[in-house]
């Protein structure tokens, strides 16, 4: 399956320092979006140290069930930020969200913890395909108020679940299986939360308009412009994006 796949990460407009890393491993069609949370540097290095260790467990283990080896890598993530803020007094508490997907032939692997978030869409439609680890999803499932009324929230930053925090770790993990010319989009809360479902889905048609014939600079154009969107709408906060295309 050819996949095309660009992503960038964006300061935003409020913040002194970019708390979110990204990572793109097209030899191994591995994409990931990681948001950091911690006093001091924590944030960051949390985040950044996920993208790290992803990448060496990637070139370290063989892909046998694609399923376990998201989960182990996930796993493995959470044991390497313990083990950095165990050395170190200031960095207590960090952690990170981590949502990931990995392409393995007509199946597509996703895993997640916190409130970074994959995307399908495709000709007409966008889905949500990961769930939120966050007070306010609770409070929706649990029919307390609307989607519209979460927007509102003041606690709808509070994570319940977050990679790096406890050493026991659920990590919700599934697979997708692929259509063509379907696009996946993973983004941290610094996109969603400053814009809608309905503008990601105008802006990436608008920019992917044929999926099958898209080339590189239009996925790169997306992934701007969606953060350039974001950044307009106030950019309280670092804003991470990823653009994959299945075309075949």
């Amino acid at each position: 399956m050819g996949i095309l796949c660009a992503g960038a990460t964006d300061i935003g407009q409020k913040r002194k320092t970019n708390q979110d890393s990204i990572c793109l491993e097209h030899d191994h069609l591995f994409f990931a979006v990681a948001d950091g949370m911690g006093g001091h540097s924590g944030g960051d290095i949390a985040s950044q140290l996920s993208v790290q260790v992803m990448s060496d467990y990637l070139d370290a283990h063989p892909t046998e069930d694609p399923q376990s080896f998201m989960k182990e890598m996930f796993l493995e993530v959470n044991r390497a930020i313990l083990k950095k803020a165990s050395e170190n007094p200031e960095l207590q508490g960090m952690g990170t969200t981590l949502s990931a997907i990995q392409f393995n032939g007509p199946q597509l692997v996703i895993g997640n913890v916190g409130d970074s978030r994959v995307y399908m869409i495709n000709q007409k439609h966008i889905f949500q395909l990961t769930r939120d680890h966050s007070f306010v999803q609770e409070k929706l499932n649990m029919g307390i108020y609307t989607r519209m009324e979460a927007l509102k929230d003041p606690q709808k930053n509070v994570l319940v679940r977050s990679v790096g925090f406890e050493e026991e770790l659920l990590v919700d993990i599934f697979n997708y299986r692929i259509c063509k010319n379907d696009i996946f989009l993973i983004c941290s809360d610094g996109l969603h939360g400053k814009v809608s479902d309905s503008d990601i889905l105008h802006l990436v048609h608008q920019g992917i308009p044929n999926p099958s014939q898209a080339k590189i600079e239009d996925v790169e154009k997306a992934v701007k412009e969606l953060i350039q969107l974001a950044n307009q709408n106030g950019g309280q906060d670092n804003i991470s994006v990823i653009i994959a295309v299945a075309r075949e």
